[in-house]
């Protein structure tokens, strides 16, 4: 079967026909351009998540549900790509979308490359694209823009190009869409085990104290052992006088000789 690619521009929205697609954003590395990370997040009528489960980025690769996943990143040609999968016709009848997004660090969607996302039939991973669809930074301040929306008409699945940019970030992005943050944590550092180049910069290390020298002390000069006290000092030892009448007592038989 052959299958027509569609050029998207912003706004624009395709049916499609695969019942699991894999979403393939695209971009060129290169000296002082962000890496990009691409995320979903499971949305239902009310145009929020149902729990914070639902956010499939770096740090949380595969919902529960194992029907959306984050694969791992790729080389292909002087490109990289980093992909998101879903099995639409087998969610929860209660998602009625899922949002398909990329976070950039280390700088603004500005310096990104080429950024496009490329919609493909999961079934046929080496088909043509159903949709591609040109990502480009709006104001220039972005660092996470949604690129694009699949949602439910009646039984079937659509895909709408978006390019709605966010220059909070992925957390900005998440809490927009019911995402709860707690204070003093943050979306933006990735697990190594997650496959993504993002990293959090480390805490500084605690500085240790300089080290201090013991003060120095001069050595005292050497004293003359003092003399004893005169009560202290040995008393010279009588003379022994032998006892003209003492005399040994008889030798008994342990002396004998065996």
């Amino acid at each position: 079967m052959t299958v027509m690619t569609h050029a998207m521009v912003k706004g624009s929205n395709v049916a499609l026909n695969a019942t699991a697609v894999r979403a393939v954003l695209r971009w060129t590395p290169g000296n002082g351009v962000p890496d990009v990370d691409a995320s979903a997040l499971l949305l239902g009528p009310d145009a929020r998540v149902r729990s914070d489960e639902d956010f499939v980025f770096y740090n949380q690769p595969r919902h529960p549900s194992g029907l959306v996943r984050r694969l791992a990143k790729q080389q292909v040609g002087e490109q990289l790509t980093d992909t998101v999968e879903a099995d639409l016709t087998a969610l929860d009848a209660s998602v009625d979308q899922v949002v398909l997004a990329a976070s950039s660090d280390g700088g603004t969607f500005e310096h990104v490359r080429d950024l496009r996302i490329a919609l493909y039939d999961a079934a046929r991973p080496d088909g043509e694209a159903i949709a591609v669809f040109d990502v480009a930074a709006e104001t220039g301040l972005e660092t996470a823009v949604i690129c694009g929306e699949l949602y439910r008409r009646g039984d079937a699945w659509k895909f709408r190009a978006v390019g709605q940019g966010y220059p909070t970030g992925l957390v900005g992005l998440a809490t927009d869409f019911g995402i709860s943050v707690d204070e003093g944590a943050s979306v933006e550092e990735p697990d190594a085990a997650a496959g993504s180049a993002v990293a959090a910069a480390p805490a500084a290390p605690a500085v240790p104290p300089a080290p201090t020298r013991p003060p120095v002390v001069p050595p005292r000069p050497a004293q003359p052992p003092a003399a004893p006290p005169a009560h202290a000092r040995p008393q010279p030892a009588a003379a022994f006088v032998p006892d003209p009448d003492f005399r040994l007592p008889p030798m008994g038989p342990q002396f004998a000789r065996r």
